[in-house]
């Protein structure tokens, strides 16, 4: 780098800084970093963090203060949590005080990242009542900050104040902006709890994280089990949806000489029962209480109302209420929530007026209920009397109950005042969104659906699956209207929104309309029908269109190509390709992405080498970064990963982490994990809070079955805020889109869906099916695995679909 002049580079330098202290090189990167002219606050950084990286704490420290005392550079909120952590690792209090005056000086004293360092620094340093005191006053505080609180007083074995912080974290659940105990806030709570001998607490963190498999195979090991081991377990299955594990358990415990079931026990089983199906169970349910004397207290018969409304036995639940001595609004607001949901709103509005009159004061749930009950009767002068209430309540920016009151608006007809109440609103969420378009759409005001929609992507959201499945049905109506056609421009974007959530049957019905309405067949128009059907998985009727267009543009074919690389074609892209130059079409580089895709996913390796080649050979083309990735794809695909390794270092442009990181996907495929490992630490050091380095080292250490450093990974995204986001499948049901993540109960036939997995999976065990749980990257038994693979979202939209009707006409085409 010196010869070629590049040492003047500051981003070359910074990483060749970073690049030897990450390889345990903390000599070399001082001297790359002395031999620099010119050193920016990244430079710093560079050596700071490299220091304390390889743990060399004096060193961080020292170069921190000839930072601040040889240049005029201002440490950012970068350096002070690498030098803190220097602090707290040789436990100097007095150096991180002076670091936390800096902090206050320069402003940096409210930043999240300074203040979890700061809280870490003084917990290590013994100085637990600061820490708490930082804790208390941070603006605004992440799960990091949690993390990092818990750790500092179960270190110091204030148990009873570490599982107190920990419950309040529990209860923060129930607030908007929600936080998650993970794997980090285990780390740190679980030895209190084992020191406390409180195993329950354990089964009760983990079913309260959605970690039930963690959570029974605990249960499974304990010695002994009293009534809360039992009630904790009960309560995790219930609350997940796992009906019938909850009933099974129940039976269980019910059978076992060990403990009886109580009141804890029917609160917890009696909330699986929400659906007419489970009537009986809950009558048993109930029948027990009566028979055993249980002491029902308001909460017990509150549940039991709730239940039989759910369960569609209004005439139970009332009977219930009024038995009870003293009723409380959470009373009138169980009964009036299973009116209001079920057959007789009008029910429910009476029981509104007489609990008023009673003197109790409705609160925001009661209010909800009125206005479900008052939508369903267009009763339109309750309802407004609600908005006066919640207006004169304070309940406004309650997102809950402004959702409820613009549905409201919507059911009843008054788009006017829904508009008032949404463009009111300061943020907006996804369900704001969803109620808006889905409620213009069933007004039949379809061209407003369809503005709304544009303005949401507008805006920048990314549309969900319900926003989309209105705009769809919006179209579709004005597809029905006789003069008002949608023009073409609505059309295409109809059919990108169908592209993107996978809905076939809709995109089918657009090509139908097309056809039956003599819809003039631009080229645009046909290459949107072209795309659309590729990615919904039609990629024969995206064929067949294509080939009967009279006129074909480089998009037109390399839609074609596309679709067909993604579905698995990899030979018919390429004839496709042959074709399209044989036509006299000229491919620029978005074709040749998708045919050395097609060879990638095809194992063509040859052909793929030979077309990357053609590129700048024979159509004068520059390979972008893009072409390199495919090419990497396509060796590391093959397991020819030497091949790949040596194609990156000949690469005439700097791989970006994308390369890379394909790279230590076909290391994990092929069985090289300790390159694999190499190159995910490195991607790490460069690029800190991208989780998909983190995700692929864990997976690594998974494959093999190093769970204690795939753990130390999970640990550290935590430690810096860090998440994975979660993989979803769409699928496309009766003109709805449902859409699933791995272990969803939120589904409202979950039970059915669940129901149907387990069908499945006794039907193909007998056709001698094993599950592949190689696959599931989990320090646990084989049972658990594949009930983890069961959860898979995948398997959760198939199973709907196989206990769904055939999918009908989308509404209104």
């Amino acid at each position: 780098m010196s010869s070629e002049g590049l040492m003047a580079d500051s981003v070359l330098t910074t990483r060749l800084v970073t690049m030897y202290a990450t390889c345990g090189s903390s000599g070399e990167s001082r001297a790359v970093f002395d031999s620099l002219e010119s050193r920016n606050l990244y430079h710093w950084n560079a050596l700071i963090s490299g220091y304390s990286r390889n743990e060399l704490w004096e060193e961080a420290m020292e170069a921190f203060t000839r930072m601040l005392f040889t240049t005029d550079l201002q440490p950012d909120g970068f350096t002070l949590p690498c030098v803190l952590r220097a602090c707290a690792r040789v436990s100097s209090m007095e150096a991180g005080k002076r670091i936390h005056g800096v902090a206050v000086k320069i402003g940096l004293d409210c930043d999240a990242f300074v203040c979890n360092s700061l809280i870490s620094m003084y917990s290590r340093c013994g100085r637990i009542g600061e820490a708490l005191q930082l804790f208390d006053l941070m603006p605004q505080r992440n799960l990091v900050s949690w993390n990092t609180m818990l750790r500092g007083l179960s270190e110091v074995g204030l148990a009873e104040d570490c599982l107190h912080l920990f419950r309040q974290l529990l209860l923060s659940e129930e607030e908007e902006e929600a936080l998650h105990p993970d794997d980090a806030t285990l780390v740190s709570v679980l030895p209190i709890c084992a020191a406390e001998g409180v195993s329950n607490s354990l089964i009760d963190m983990y079913a309260k994280c959605g970690r039930l498999v963690e959570s029974q195979s605990l249960f499974r090991e304990l010695d002994q089990r009293n009534e809360v081991s039992w009630n904790t377990m009960i309560g995790g299955l219930s609350r997940s949806g796992e009906v019938r594990k909850t009933f099974e358990l129940v039976r269980e415990m019910a059978a076992s000489t060990e403990e009886a079931m109580d009141e804890i026990t029917i609160l917890n089983a009696s909330t699986a029962c929400s659906e007419p199906a489970m009537i009986q169970t809950l009558k048993e349910l109930h029948g027990y209480v009566i028979r055993n004397g249980i002491q029902s207290n308001d909460l017990l018969s509150n549940v039991l109302i709730a239940a039989y409304s759910k369960c569609g036995s209004s005439r139970t639940a009332e009977e219930i209420f009024f038995a009870m001595e003293t009723k409380t609004v959470s009373s009138w607001n169980a009964l009036m929530g299973g009116y209001a949901q079920n057959d007789d709103p009008q029910r429910a509005v009476d029981l509104h007026i007489q609990m008023v009159s009673s003197a109790l004061r409705p609160d925001k749930f009661s209010v909800g209920s009125l206005l479900s009950a008052a939508a369903r009767l267009r009763y339109l002068r309750g309802g407004r009397s609600s908005h006066g209430f919640i207006l004169r309540n304070g309940f406004q920016d309650d997102s809950f109950i402004v959702v409820s009151l613009l549905s409201f608006y919507l059911q009843c007809g008054e788009v006017g005042s829904a508009e008032i109440i949404f463009n009111r609103m300061g943020e907006r969420s996804s369900v704001a969104w969803n109620a808006m378009i889905s409620g213009l759409a069933q007004n039949q005001l379809s061209g407003e659906a369809l503005c709304y929609f544009r303005r949401m992507l507008a805006e920048g959201r990314r549309p969900s699956a319900i926003a989309a499945t209105g705009v769809l049905t919006a179209c579709g109506q004005l597809m029905q209207v006789a003069g008002v056609p949608p023009d073409e421009v609505t059309l295409i974007i109809v059919l990108s929104a169908c592209a993107d959530l996978g809905a076939l049957e809709h995109a089918r019905w657009i090509g139908t309309y097309i056809d039956r309405e003599s819809v003039p067949k631009t080229l645009e128009l046909c290459n949107a029908q072209v795309n659309a059907l590729a990615k919904c998985g039609d990629i024969k009727g995206a064929v067949k269109l294509f080939d009967l267009m009279p006129q074909k543009s480089i998009v037109s074919w390399t839609s074609v190509i596309d679709g067909l690389a993604m579905h698995g074609h990899g030979r018919e892209a390429v004839a496709v390709f042959e074709r399209m130059k044989k036509s006299g079409v000229a491919p620029d580089d978005v074709t040749f992405i998708g045919v050395l895709s097609a060879c990638s996913h095809a194992g063509m390796v040859d052909e793929g080498c030979r077309y990357f080649a053609a590129m700048k050979e024979q159509h004068c083309i520059d390979p972008k970064i893009e072409h390199y990735g495919c090419m990497v794809d396509l060796f590391s695909r093959a397991g020819l990963l030497e091949r790949a390794v040596s194609f990156i270092r000949s690469m005439p442009i700097e791989p970006n982490p994308i390369i890379w990181r394909t790279l230590v996907g076909g290391c994990r495929l092929h069985g090289h994990g300790g390159a694999g490992e190499s190159l995910s630490m490195q991607l790490i050091a460069e690029e800190p809070a991208h989780s998909s380095n983190y995700v692929l080292l864990s997976n690594v250490y998974a494959v093999r079955r190093q769970y204690e450093k795939k753990f130390e990974v999970r640990r550290r995204m935590s430690e810096k805020g860090i998440r994975k986001v979660p993989g979803c499948s769409m699928l496309e049901l009766g003109g709805e889109i449902h859409e699933f993540v791995a272990g969803d109960s939120s589904h409202p036939q979950h039970r059915e869906i669940m129901a149907m997995v387990e069908e499945v999976d006794r039907r193909l065990r007998r056709a001698g099916y094993v599950p592949a749980t190689a696959e599931v990257l989990l320090d646990v038994d084989e049972e658990d695995k594949e009930g983890a693979l069961c959860r898979h979202s995948e398997r959760l939209a198939i199973a709907l679909r196989c206990c769904g009707r055939p999918p009908a006409r989308p509404s209104g085409w």
